[in-house]
């Protein structure tokens, strides 16, 4: 079995970029025609408050992970890493108790490679910083100047930032926290992260037995599938990739992705490709997530639902320490996103492009107190299978995240019980 299914050679290997060319969002047609609905949250005089957001989103553009074996190298230079000035804040990085920072084994595995041009893999690019800054310009707009829900300048007290313990993604949080609030700061921003153990912002299969069991037996079916294996080696033909080295869509799709994005030259024979290692790769994350086999989702995003739900409750109840928090933002992976969007039963065979973003609004009835939850994703609001509109009734969004939440006790239970897995 390949080393994908080690802590920083799955998210090398899976964890992917993918431009906003290949991806389009529908926007569904189900938005509430009363004026009873949650529609304008903060007026003093709407009936319905927005009381809590909840943002996850992928980090930004970033050197590739590794490049095509065989093939014409593209030079990633110190200088497409440089930090735009406006991106600047002042932040540091803890563990969850605002201690001092973990190690960071999948960071550390990353710089024992140097691309061609001198550059680390997996590093946020000067653009990727740039999509995340206008990803929290957006949210600032949205939160900030249209609805005045968030003050104009961070607050430590309504605002909580997590990332996963790599660079890209906490540079990208810094980025959009930047753009956020314009750099208007009068503390210093906390970005909190964990050990690769305890991780529950991507798949961990590092940290769970169980789920490296399910998923690399599925990894390793998934190259052999009739089309794509037949795919496979007809492009491996045609780039000229030897026979002996091991390449997947996934990796061929990174490298030609990230060349892209950047302007980079790729090897001319790919642009006939483009369409096929797009569809392919999407295929294989199909495959190996496999929505139809519940703890597979489970898994690999059970805990961190289980927390979405925990953030909403405790804000409704008011039985938070931190009762003033309104925003949760999360720094996360393609990796996180694609099973998030599988356990919603919205994900729709795209890749999600970098800086993607999915959003849980919670609204509350000011009069009756009934709650409502609304997902958007990439901007645009969706309609959750089991919801009755996409503002949700809570109790029904509840009954859709019970399908695939897992408590932290029934989650480390099933990891560390591999021999009680079910069917792969």
């Amino acid at each position: 079995m390949r080393n994908v299914l080690g802590t920083a050679g799955l998210l090398g290997s899976v964890s992917v970029a993918f431009s906003s060319m290949f991806w389009s969002q529908q926007k569904t047609d189900s938005t509430p025609e009363s004026s009873d609905t949650p529609s304008s949250d903060t007026n003093s005089g709407s009936t319905y408050e927005l009381k809590l957001v909840q943002v996850l989103f992928r980090h930004g553009a970033r050197t590739p992970l590794k490049s095509i074996p065989d093939v014409m190298e593209a030079q990633w230079v110190p200088t497409l890493l440089e930090p735009p000035p406006h991106t600047h804040i002042n932040y540091t990085v803890t563990d969850l108790q605002g201690g001092p920072r973990p190690p960071a084994p999948v960071e550390d595995n990353y710089r024992k490679n140097i691309l061609s041009g001198g550059t680390f893999p997996g590093q946020l690019t000067t653009l990727g910083m740039q999509q995340l800054y206008e990803l929290g310009q957006r949210l600032r707009r949205k939160y900030v100047e249209d609805r005045a829900f968030l003050s104009p300048i961070y607050s430590p007290d309504e605002v909580y930032v997590r990332s996963t313990n790599i660079v890209r993604t906490i540079e990208s949080a810094k980025c959009l926290v930047a753009g956020l609030f314009q750099q208007k700061q009068k503390e210093t921003v906390p970005i909190l992260t964990t050990e690769g153990e305890t991780e529950i912002l991507y798949p961990n299969y590092y940290g769970c037995k169980l789920l490296k069991i399910l998923c690399s037996h599925r990894w390793a079916e998934s190259s052999t599938l009739p089309g794509i294996a037949a795919d496979l080696q007809s492009i491996q033909s045609a780039l000229g990739i030897a026979a002996h080295q091991r390449v997947d869509f996934i990796l061929i799709r990174d490298d030609m992705v990230a060349r892209e994005t950047h302007g980079l030259p790729n090897p001319p024979v790919l642009n006939s490709w483009k369409n096929t290692v797009e569809q392919r790769a999407v295929d294989m994350m199909y495959h190996i997530f496999d929505p139809s086999k519940k703890e597979n989702l489970q898994l690999c995003v059970g805990p961190l639902l289980e927390v979405l739900g925990e953030n909403i409750e405790k804000k409704l109840q008011g039985i938070s320490s931190e009762s003033d928090r309104k925003l949760f933002l999360y720094s996360v992976h393609d990796t996180t996103l694609i099973p998030c969007l599988m356990a919603l039963g919205i994900f729709d065979m795209r890749w999600p492009p970098y800086a993607a973003d999915i959003t849980l609004e919670l609204h509350q009835n000011r009069q009756t107190s009934e709650a409502f939850v609304k997902v958007s994703y990439a901007g645009q609001d969706q309609l959750i299978p089991g919801c009755s509109g996409v503002y949700c009734p809570l109790q029904e969004f509840k009954q859709v995240l019970s399908a695939h939440s897992l408590s932290s006790e029934l989650y480390r239970s099933r990891c560390n019980n591999p021999e009680g897995r079910t069917e792969i």
